[in-house]
């Protein structure tokens, strides 16, 4: 028995174990850049949101001079940052029982579609998946309330399939909200519960574990 037709799946944080491999990038891209390096001990500050939004409101970049950061780490990322994530431990059984009750599921990432596509393959888990969706590489779909419509059509979904989106971050429950889905907050990533919750999160699972009682 499952309690949903379609799961959306944040990565980084919620499929992913990525910080190391981020927080390398950013402050690689910086240095190429010649800029400095703004605090990066806490994680939640620079994983869930989009790049440019990042570049430009953690690291003071210009909009500009953030669309050139972007691209400047997406190719970093491509040559160190990848191999740098690890799969959560319990996660590959959560997608499992969701493949086997019958739920479509995809990931739903505002990392950019290709890298997002090549973390999955990497992880071993990409097989699980229905669909990949994530950013694109000039912002014109970054936020989760952009984002969670684009997996939905990708999916066929049709208005009537109960849908669940699964994040770490604010972003993730407020696109939700946005998007008028159920939301499941992970406490295992990034994010912080508070934050969460004050964007609107309800229901959250310590584990993987819990995650998958909670969607079968």
């Amino acid at each position: 028995m499952h309690r949903y037709d379609i799961a959306l799946f944040d990565l980084d944080g919620t499929i992913s174990a990525s910080a190391e491999g981020i927080k390398y990038c950013l402050m690689k891209t910086l240095d190429e850049m010649g800029k400095s390096h703004p605090d990066l001990s806490d994680y939640s500050k620079y994983i869930g949101p989009p790049l440019l939004f990042t570049f430009q409101k953690l690291c003071g970049l210009s909009a500009q001079e953030a669309q050139q950061a972007v691209e400047i780490y997406v190719k970093l990322y491509d040559v160190d940052g990848l191999r740098q994530n690890k799969l959560f431990d319990g996660i590959e059984e959560v997608l499992s029982s969701c493949k086997e009750n019958g739920i479509k599921i995809a990931v739903c990432s505002s990392k950019h579609e290709a890298i997002a596509t090549q973390v999955v393959k990497l992880l071993g888990v990409y097989d699980y998946f229905d669909e990949i969706c994530g950013s694109t590489i000039d912002g014109s779909r970054k936020e989760k309330e952009e984002l969670i419509p684009y997996a939905l059509k990708k999916l066929g979904a049709n208005g009537e399939q109960r849908v669940v989106m699964i994040g770490d971050t604010k972003f993730d429950a407020k696109g939700a909200v946005h998007c008028n889905v159920d939301f499941i907050g992970v406490t295992y990533g990034y994010g912080k519960l508070s934050d969460m919750k004050e964007a609107g999160g309800k229901v959250f699972a310590e584990t993987p574990q819990k995650l998958q009682k909670l969607l079968v």
